[in-house]
This record gives structure tokens, sequence and C-alpha cells, in this order.
């Protein structure tokens, strides 16, 4: 390409004189113990996102794919698969805490559901740091636990999970340890 960076499209010169930030979670010691981290947007979850997930992890119940059967059932219809629920909770906390920064997921705990979430319903995720630590093995690297907590569009909790992870800290990355 005449006059352009063939592999960002930028003109010529122009990329190496501009800062560039790249999107990324937040490193181990810039974590905030008792902060509560937003994330959004939320994800409304559909159908077909249920019947997918649920198909592809060969969870046969017939509570998340038999839609005449569940209306006899205690929630009259089909419930959103809870490992979906699970899952989107977690992954609603990436983008703001840990892409790029983590090292491992070290466990969940304490995972609860105490609403069922619904197709059509939207779930609305927020993590509190509860806990930082550097790890006593593993120079650059700690562990921060965090709680995840979601609620659907009215504001009800439909789950908790208490998430540990091993991440990297700001200064092992300096150092170009990441």
């Amino acid at each position: 390409m005449t006059g352009q960076d063939a592999a960002s499209g930028d003109p010529a010169g122009t990329a190496s004189d501009r800062r560039v930030i790249e999107q990324r979670g937040l490193y181990l010691d810039e974590l905030e113990v008792g902060a509560v981290y937003a994330h959004r947007p939320g994800r409304t979850l559909t159908e077909a996102d249920n019947v997918l997930f649920t198909t592809l992890t060969m969870n046969t119940q017939a509570l998340h794919l038999d839609a005449a059967w569940s209306e006899g059932q205690p929630f009259g219809q089909r419930l959103v698969n809870s490992m979906l629920t699970l899952a989107t909770l977690v992954g609603q906390s990436v983008s703001q805490l840990t892409q790029g920064t983590i090292v491992a997921q070290l466990g969940l705990t304490d995972v609860a559901f105490p609403k069922p979430l619904f197709h059509g319903d939207t779930l609305y995720t927020e993590t509190e740091i509860t806990g930082v630590r550097p790890s006593s093995s593993r120079p650059g690297q700690g562990i921060a636990t965090m709680t995840h907590t979601g609620r659907n569009q009215h504001g009800e909790v439909v789950a908790t999970a208490t998430r540990s992870v091993l991440m990297w800290s700001s200064t092992a990355t300096r150092e170009g340890q990441a």
C-alpha cells in the first residue's frame, strides 16, 4: 500500500507516533479490596443461547429443552441452564478484570442460583473484590478472590459465585515476566 502501513492501514509513519492503548483487565495490584465493579452491558439470554449451550454440553434436562413438559413444572416454563448463567456471570467480568492479566482460574465456590433466569431475561453482573495477596511461590503473581453477583432486569439476584484467580502483578509485566 502506497503511503500506508500495510498491516494497519494507517498512513505511513503515524502508527509509531501515536500512543496505542490495548484493552486489558486489571493487574493484581490494581484491584481494590471492597470495590464493586459493575460489568456492562448486560446480556439478554435467548432461547437460542439456552438450547445451543444445553445441547453442546450434553445436558438433556427437560427443564431446558422441553417446553410442553416444563409448562407442568413449578416455574411453568423452560429455565435458562444454570451452567450458562454461571458461565455468563464469570464471562461478563473478564474484559474489566482479568483480560490478559490472569494466569489461571483456581476455583469457584459458594455457587448459588436463588432465582431462575428465563428466555429473554437480561443478566447484569457485579463483582466485589474480597481478597488480594501476593503468591508466596510465584514471584510477580498473586491470588485475587472475588464474589460475582448476577441480577436480572428486575434487580433480583439470580446467581452468586466466589472465584479465586491467579493473576499477574503490574511489576511482573514491566519486568518482562508476563
